[in-house]
């Protein structure tokens, strides 16, 4: 089965913003740890690629989504360079991987087919058909009664376009929570700016949560929905995981692009990049980066990858002393000790 992709709109919507300047990668941000350079790979099969997510599940099998729809899996201890084995089908494309703390089953964000429950067998289920309708899930975060709060990243444009949210810089985002015991999905917050990466604090009061296009970390109070900035962040976010004592990793596919911020006066302008080939259009950086950031927004880490040698890193989770990293762009997932 392969579910429609939608088509996104044609032109986009921009608004008049005020230019930033990105900030250098200095301070906490110095790249004075470079191992993403000297990263191990486990390739994904030919042709397969974007293991976007990743996720250690109770089994010990490292799980990833490719572009195709595909799960795969490989042993957690697995050498370089050994390939997957396939786990499920889901028809669309799988973006963030959380488990279910419950049952040890997957809960799935589909670009295209919402929010899925995948079980140990490879089973898949969609879980959104009541409430709230998202139109492109991307991260989720479980709560330890299986609530799954999951940004749905953009209203206007599917992941294919994702570009075009940016540019457009509107808040078409917004946080959702589904409800297992009812089987309703409903809207926890609107009005963010391309939110992506989201995790539940150990208390379970808030949700840290990134904006890709504002570059900003937020916390995100539980039940009133109080947003407060933590950090501007000098590059881009995606996903975002925690590790379970009250710090989080961050996954950056690009640090700021300064011809993307000085865009944002030019609404004009910014219509017509919008329309341009891919090919002509700002690109993201080849630079490896992670963040390790406590409840606060502090920055504690900073992994970089100057050489680009494994880079648009778009996930990250910590398993024991080690770091998994997936890519939108990548053939396989990366491993790093954090030694």
């Amino acid at each position: 089965m392969v579910v429609p992709r939608p088509r996104a709109p044609w032109l986009i919507r921009p608004v008049r913003e005020p230019a930033t300047v990105p900030p250098p990668l200095d301070g906490p941000w110095a790249p004075t740890d470079t191992r993403l350079d000297a990263a191990e790979l486990l390739p994904l099969p030919a042709g397969a690629t974007g293991p976007e997510d990743v996720l250690v599940d109770p089994a010990g099998r490292l799980v990833s989504g490719a572009e195709d729809g595909r799960l795969w899996w490989w042993p957690v201890d697995a050498p370089p360079g050994t390939g997957p084995r396939l786990l499920a089908e889901t028809g669309g494309r799988p973006l963030g991987i959380e488990l279910d703390p419950r049952d040890g089953s997957l809960v799935v964000c589909d670009a295209y087919r919402g929010l899925l429950r995948v079980t140990p067998d490879g089973a898949v289920r969609e879980l959104t058909g009541v409430g709230a309708r998202p139109h492109l899930a991307d991260n989720a975060a479980v709560a330890r009664d299986s609530t799954v709060y999951f940004t749905d990243s953009s209203y206007r444009f599917p992941v294919s376009h994702w570009k075009r949210d940016l540019l457009e810089h509107r808040p078409n985002g917004r946080v959702l929570a589904y409800h297992p015991g009812t089987g309703r999905t409903e809207v926890v917050r609107d009005g963010l700016y391309f939110p992506n990466g989201i995790a539940l604090t150990p208390d379970e009061s808030a949700l840290m949560l990134v904006e890709t296009a504002t570059h900003r970390l937020v916390r995100l109070t539980l039940p009133d929905a109080e947003v407060t900035v933590l950090a501007d962040l000098p590059a881009y976010p995606d996903n975002l995981t925690g590790v379970g004592d009250g710090t989080y990793w961050i996954a950056l596919p690009s640090p700021r692009l300064a011809a993307m911020e000085r865009l944002l006066p030019h609404p004009r302008l910014r219509q017509l990049v919008a329309l341009l080939p891919a090919a002509v259009q700002p690109k993201p950086l080849r630079y490896g980066l992670v963040a390790l950031v406590d409840g606060a927004g502090r920055v504690l880490r900073t992994l970089h990858g100057p050489r680009g040698g494994y880079h648009m890193i778009t996930g990250v989770r910590q398993h024991g002393d080690q770091l998994w990293l997936g890519s939108l762009t990548a053939t396989g997932v990366a491993r790093v000790p954090l030694a």
